[in-house]
């Protein structure tokens, strides 16, 4: 019973780093859509005050790109 017990323990602490790393994959893509979106209307054109928005969205986005993307 106890090694039964040790088993799915093991089995379900292996199989987190393998998930948690399919969710940063998944992220990191999110993440880069987002980017190509926002550059795409920035080719298209902005007034002032959008450009501003854009740039200050672009800086996050990338910072967080930067921690998942590695």
């Amino acid at each position: 019973m106890r090694i039964t017990v040790f088993i799915v323990l093991l089995l379900a602490l292996l199989a987190s780093p393998a998930a948690h790393a399919a969710k940063d994959t998944s992220e990191c893509e999110r993440v880069k859509r987002k980017i190509r979106a926002i550059e795409a209307r920035m080719r298209q054109g902005y007034t002032a005050s959008q450009g501003i928005r854009y740039e200050q969205k672009l800086r996050e986005l990338r910072e967080k790109r930067y921690k998942l993307c590695r």
